[in-house]
């Protein structure tokens, strides 16, 4: 929906072959869901498999899970231990290790969550790179986990040839930015961190409209703290980064084939789709529809 932060409950369970499962990782199941306080967890149950639907009550799954959190607090219950989850946690549960986890109901969650296996993530865990005894990471709120998992929905929804190799190579990217991470996350100073909070929040409102002192209120500081600091790291103001978001996925939205200008102009939160294709125009030389037609793929025969 235009003016949508997130997609809000989107699932798929996927389908895969055997050829797919001799590659390094095979993606099982995508989605999102953005939990109001004081309602059913997980969201449209009927929708999951049986298996999946006892997640705030305990159970075990035969992949693994890699859950992250943008906004809300909650739980995770596993190995005995209790972990609090905060906006920039991220949850990774292991394959057949009972769990449970859930968002506090006076506050709800966001999340986003793949699950996935293959040869690639058990080396990880056999060189100690992963545990179950450490399922949570501290990573942040971090606008290059989103681009990949929005990249990760993209190559599910649009189930072209070979689109679980393209999925298990996004899960690699995401991992690996995932446990980088983790790494830097305690290595940054203050401004760095709010700057990448700031990218991460425009980010989250590529679909809508923006309010730099809206953004401001969410991280704590002034207006003109976050311009000053946003500028210095990114060499952008937030309202610039914010259009070079939007003209980024109006982009790849284009690339899809049968997508049309006024579909993208809705799906960015632009009410004009004529104000669009000027705004596309002015940042890239070309219109929208003369865009879409350059990245066309050739006709097979």
């Amino acid at each position: 929906m235009a003016g949508s932060d997130m997609e809000i409950n989107f699932s798929s369970y996927l389908t895969w072959s055997g050829e797919d499962e001799r590659r390094p990782l095979v993606c099982t199941d995508v989605g999102s869901a953005s939990v109001p306080p004081r309602s059913a967890y997980p969201p449209a149950p009927v929708s999951h498999p049986d298996e999946y639907v006892s997640v705030a009550t305990g159970r075990t799954v035969n992949e693994y899970q890699l859950v992250y959190v943008t906004r809300g607090r909650g739980t995770l219950r596993t190995n005995g231990k209790t972990w609090d989850i905060v906006p920039g946690t991220a949850i990774l549960v292991f394959p057949r290790v009972r769990h449970a986890y859930g968002p506090d109901a006076e506050q709800g969650w966001d999340e986003r969550w793949v699950g996935f296996k293959g040869s690639y993530i058990e080396a990880l865990r056999a060189d100690g790179t992963i545990s179950s005894e450490r399922p949570v990471f501290s990573v942040g709120l971090d606008e290059r986990l989103l681009v990949h998992f929005e990249e990760l929905f993209g190559a599910v929804r649009a189930a072209e040839p070979f689109f679980q190799m393209r999925a298990g190579a996004r899960i690699m990217l995401l991992l690996a930015e995932l446990l980088s991470r983790e790494r830097k996350t305690a290595q940054a100073d203050g401004t760095a961190a709010l700057v990448e909070k700031a990218k991460f929040l425009i980010a989250e409102k590529a679909g809508g409209s923006l309010s730099v002192d809206g953004v401001a209120g969410e991280l704590g500081v002034g207006q003109a703290r976050l311009y000053e600091s946003f500028k210095a790291f990114t060499g952008m103001t937030p309202y610039r980064y914010f259009i070079h978001l939007k003209v980024n996925r109006a982009k790849e939205l284009l690339s899809v084939p049968g997508t049309t200008v006024k579909e993208v102009a809705f799906l960015l939160g632009f009410d004009d789709q004529y104000y669009f294709s000027r705004l596309f125009k002015k940042k890239t030389g070309v219109s929208p529809s003369d865009w879409a037609e350059r990245v066309k793929p050739p006709p097979v025969f």
